[in-house]
């Protein structure tokens, strides 16, 4: 399959899941109170670091291994399945002591409950891989969608029966249950034999490099919640988080999406750096393309987007989203490093920059702790620039990239989007008080944004714009 289609299905995905997670904001959000969310948020500071030591960089080492046997993906098998029961554990006998630092004590019975998830979703982590591996998107989207949308109603209905912070941690576990049956009947792989501990030896200098990395940037990601939750609050903690699960919409569906989908064709291009080179420009340039109206339009209407979404009790959200939404479309665009040092196989070089990436954004969370909740999103800002172009250098190096080229890959769209922005702003202020409701002002507003960005692209770009709508097309089918 090739990369266009693996990132056709992978964005059906991907689509899905961003249908799913704004209408569970929108709903969720008018049932269930900003503290309910600070609670989650506190706990998934705990569990998306214990997702991270459940893979330990073991899936991406069976999609990036050249020769992959079986006896290496059985290894590999009851390896997860390990880390998982002993994350379980780990976190059922720390939890009182996470509770005692966020001062919640009602976190105990929530990191008990989320402490399932790990054995679950570790005994489908090597079968997901090899799905990937041999670029079966399609199925994998069909699996995404489905265990979501499942996980999704449930929780409205439970939110609605008064289930509060639980009706969140029910969604997770759901959705891990789903998901990994679902991926074991899609698979056709099954565990045979004995682990060796000579195959789990052979992989370790990818996967070592490739966990540290994911455990310093887990740190960096999730410092800011640390800090928050530490200083200001759960209130704060809940606005922050909200505005922050906005801002990672262009990163986690549309850039992951892409860097999912190309990590497969990247990897069996790891000798021929000039193709990888092209391949990375191309998809900078597309990611480019979407992210930078969405995060513009969102900085645009932000007020009156956040109070038909979420309502009047998360107003504040506004404030913290006019950083947050330049902070997404630099991150959509950086993110994409990681793919670039994995299918070179450099994953050393990636932990470094990640290091670095993280004691940055740490100082930055704690200097704009001093000035309250915006001003965590606006430190946020500046290390993600700084960080951004570091790492976008050092990845353009290793596939013959000059910074001139990644400058022209994404300047253009970025520019077209500022006008927008500065448009929809000026309308924005002058109207004040015209519109008859705030969700006539968002479709008005909205669509309006969405003309001028796309004729614009078109009148100026129109090449580009055609290239964009035939590789759509061209793959509609495949």
């Amino acid at each position: 399959m090739s990369a266009a289609s693996n990132v056709k299905w992978v964005a059906v995905s991907q689509t899905a899941r961003i249908v799913s997670q704004l209408a569970n904001i929108f709903v969720l959000a008018r049932i269930l109170p900003p503290s309910d969310y600070g609670l989650m948020a506190m706990a998934t500071v705990v569990t998306n670091f214990a997702l991270l030591l459940r893979d330990q960089g073991t899936s991406a080492a069976i999609i990036q291994k050249e020769g992959l046997a079986h006896n290496t993906i059985n290894t590999v098998f009851w390896f997860n399945i390990l880390v998982g029961v002993l994350i379980a554990i780990i976190i059922m006998a720390c939890s009182p002591l996470i509770a005692g630092y966020f001062k919640h004590s009602e976190l105990i019975n929530i990191l008990l409950m989320l402490a399932i998830v790990f054995p679950i979703s570790s005994s489908s982590i090597s079968h997901q891989a090899l799905l990937e591996r041999e670029s079966k998107f399609k199925k994998l989207a069909f699996i995404e969608l489905t265990s979501s949308i499942i996980a999704m109603v449930v929780a409205v209905i439970a939110a609605l029966n008064g289930a509060g912070v639980y009706s969140l941690v029910l969604q997770a576990i759901l959705m891990a249950l789903l998901s990994s049956i679902l991926i074991w009947i899609t698979s056709d792989w099954r565990p045979k034999g004995k682990p060796t501990i000579g195959e789990l030896k052979a992989i370790l200098p990818f996967t070592g490099h490739m966990t540290a990395f994911q455990v310093i940037t887990y740190f960096f990601r999730n410092a800011d919640s640390m800090v928050v939750g530490r200083l200001l609050g759960a209130v704060s903690l809940g606005v922050y988080s909200m505005a922050y699960r906005v801002m990672l919409l262009p990163v986690q569906n549309i850039t992951w999406a892409a860097s999912r989908a190309l990590f497969p064709v990247m990897s069996r291009q790891q000798n021929a750096p000039d193709e990888m080179g092209k391949l990375y420009l191309q998809t900078l340039g597309f990611i480019a393309f979407l992210t930078a109206p969405l995060m513009a339009g969102i900085f645009s209407v932000r007020e009156v987007f956040v109070e038909v979404a979420f309502g009047q009790q998360w107003l504040q959200v506004s404030s913290v989203l006019a950083w947050l939404t330049p902070v997404g479309f630099m991150q959509s665009i950086s993110s994409t490093t990681g793919t670039v040092f994995m299918a070179q196989g450099k994953t050393k070089l990636l932990m470094w920059v990640s290091l670095f990436n993280a004691v940055l954004h740490l100082l930055a969370f704690w200097l704009g702790a001093q000035h309250g909740v915006s001003g965590v999103a606006e430190w946020y800002f500046y290390a993600s620039v700084i960080s951004g172009l570091i790492s976008l250098r050092i990845a353009g190096s290793l596939v013959n990239c000059s910074a001139i080229q990644m400058l022209d890959a994404c300047i253009r769209p970025l520019a077209i989007a500022v006008i927008m922005s500065v448009v929809l702003r000026a309308i924005y202020w002058h109207s004040l008080g015209m519109w008859w409701n705030n969700v006539a002002a968002l479709v008005v507003l909205t669509s309006l944004g969405i003309t001028i960005y796309f004729a614009a692209y078109y009148l100026f770009l129109r090449e580009t714009f055609n290239s964009y709508l035939s590789k759509i097309f061209k793959n509609k089918t495949a």
